[in-house]
């Protein structure tokens, strides 16, 4: 049977949990054919089975990112979609796998910077959470991309800073953490008790870097 037909879609099921399910037993079985069936069908001509087998692909990247690690340039061609489920979990797959495939992603990184500007909040907070790790990978793509996620940073809304910054801080060391900090400490006076407390933790580890 074709692992296409266990998707949600092919299950008239409506919810995840095939999708999850199917995720899973990948993983577990590590049918590098299955996967690459389900990452074929990210083109299938029906939507619904598109975002189905882009359900399992980011599914297995939060258990095993070296299975799909391949697909990469699937996922970055699909920030180009016009249908804004394919932008938002194509995002969350490049997150998953920003650590593997640092250099693919560096090379493309402003169509990241794209989708995160005309995104969805799901898109927006994986895109922020992409671009740091791929930053963190060496000193070019930090000096590259830092400057563009304190930018960020700084005109973000207040609820969505600590978050960020717990996402940013992973490419922050000596040469950008004052900058780093600086501004945390700037957005701080329009946070809530909870929200203040989060960046607290978040500056105390940049400046162990």
């Amino acid at each position: 049977m074709s692992i296409l037909n266990k998707i949600a879609y092919f299950r008239d099921q409506r919810d995840e949990v095939p999708n999850q399910e199917l995720a899973s037993e990948l993983v577990k079985t590590k049918e590098i054919g299955g996967i690459r069936e389900i990452a074929e069908n990210l083109w299938n001509e029906n939507r619904n089975i598109q975002s189905d087998c882009l359900k399992v692909l980011y599914e297995i990247g939060y258990l095993d990112p070296e299975l799909i690690a391949d697909y990469a340039g699937d996922f970055l061609n699909l920030l180009k979609s016009p249908n804004n489920r394919m932008v938002w979990g194509s995002m969350i797959a490049l997150s998953t796998i920003a650590a593997i495939k640092a250099e693919v992603i560096f090379n493309q990184h402003e169509e990241i910077l794209k989708a995160i500007e005309k995104g969805s909040v799901i898109t927006r907070d994986n895109g922020i959470k992409t671009l740091a790790i791929t930053a963190s990978r060496n000193d070019e793509y930090r000096k590259k991309i830092i400057p563009y996620l304190l930018k960020h940073m700084e005109s973000c809304r207040p609820k969505d800073v600590p978050q960020h910054a717990e996402k940013i801080v992973v490419a922050v060391d000596s040469t950008n953490k004052n900058r780093f900090i600086e501004m945390l400490e700037k957005r701080m006076v329009n946070m809530t008790k909870s929200q203040a407390s989060r960046v607290k933790k978040v500056i105390k580890e940049a400046e162990k870097r």
